[in-house]
Formats: structure tokens, sequence, C-alpha cells
């Protein structure tokens, strides 16, 4: 279904969400108080706009308040992040992304009230890591600071053995999410499916029996 998206902010961050939003048919907003990268992103978006997000006056002449979510991608000024992010709360805008710069910019995005807070570069660093240290990992992402998803490619030993065969979450305290077999992608699987080598698992879990299950597999 099409949504609307703000997006206030346009580094790398602000101007490759804009993009790829925009690519999948939604509505996107695209703000920034540099008229140049809004320029920059008038065939990468619905309406560009030069506006400050920190100035309340600004963002109600957007009509921001009409918009599903916005995602604060204000790059260095971490006051400005705030002041916006607060702005956009005290307007009553349900969802508010906002890229943090660093741990106390987090902790005050977490007191006014932003409903999720992304570290682009941490969380691509931790994603990084994984594929450098395991050739089984293909990609991991991490839910907190205990548990996270990973993909992980099945190994020889499981080709042509169910689930229940397996008795994954009972030997190693992980679940899998899903199967992805070329472009097939089997969610939920049951406990009769059978798995084929070279399928890729999606798997949840605790990160010390994610890890306890890569390393046994």
């Amino acid at each position: 279904m099409k949504k609307q998206f703000a997006i206030i902010g346009l580094g790398r961050f602000g101007v490759s969400v804009s993009t790829e939003l925009h690519k999948l048919g939604h509505e996107v907003l695209t703000v920034d108080i540099n008229e140049t990268k809004v320029n920059e992103m008038v065939n990468d978006s619905t309406y560009s706009s030069v506006a400050d997000g920190a100035d309340e006056k600004s963002l109600r002449s957007l009509g921001i308040t009409n918009f599903d979510h916005v995602i604060v991608a204000i790059g260095d000024n971490i006051q400005a992040s705030i002041l916006c992010t607060l702005l956009l709360k005290e307007m009553g805008i349900e969802s508010v992304w906002v890229k943090a710069q660093n741990y106390y910019h987090h902790k005050v995005l977490d007191k006014i009230g932003a409903d999720k807070i992304i570290h682009p570069e941490h969380d691509m660093g931790n994603r990084i890591a994984q594929h450098l240290v395991s050739d089984k990992v293909i990609d991991y992402i991490e839910l907190s600071d205990d548990f996270s998803i990973a993909e992980i490619a099945a190994p020889s030993f499981m080709n042509q053995k169910s689930l229940i065969d397996l008795n994954i979450r009972a030997r190693f305290g992980v679940t899998i999410l899903g199967l992805k077999r070329g472009k097939q992608f089997n969610i939920s699987p049951r406990a009769e499916d059978q798995i084929q080598e070279n399928d890729i698992l999606i798997v949840i879990g605790h990160k010390n029996d994610l890890k306890r299950f890569e390393e046994n597999t």
C-alpha cells in the first residue's frame, strides 16, 4: 500500500532512504536547509523543499502532520536533530525515526520520544564484521543487545532432512523463521519441511545460541 514519508536532512543516509522509498512507489517529501541538496532530489522524490527542520513554523508550512512517517536524517547538527524530533512528536506525528550520531544523542532522542533510533554506521559495521568472521553468515541484523536475526547457508549434512529431524530449537535454542531457496521464500516453515543444501536459513535467537548454531553446522 502506498505510504507517505517525509525525509528531513539530505546527507548520504537521507538521500539513500528517500531514493529507495521513491523507487518503491511511495510518496516522498525531501527537506533540507541546503537548496543545492534539495534541487538534486527533484527526480528522486515526489516533493522537495528548502526548509529548516528545527523550525516549527517551517515544518507546519510543509504540511508535515499529513505524513504517515517522518525520518529525521539531519547529519552533524545534533541540536537541530533533537529539536526537530521534539517538534515532530509535539505535533502528534505517530512514527518518527531518527538517525543518531552517538550514544549520548541516542539517550536524548529516547527521552523525547523518538519511535525508532537508527545507527547506520554501527549497524552496517556489525553486519560487515559478521561476514568477515564467518563464511556461513550471509546477513546479520541486531535486534537488541542480546538477540539477532541471521541468514545462514544450510550445510551439506542438512540436505533432505526435515526441521523435525534436525530438532534445531531443542539442540541450539534458535528458531528457523524462514527458508530461502533461489527466488522462493518459505515463511514459517512447517516441521516436516525439508532443507536442501544451499538453502538459506533465516534464524532468530540469542547471540550466544546463534554463534553455537553457526559453529556446529
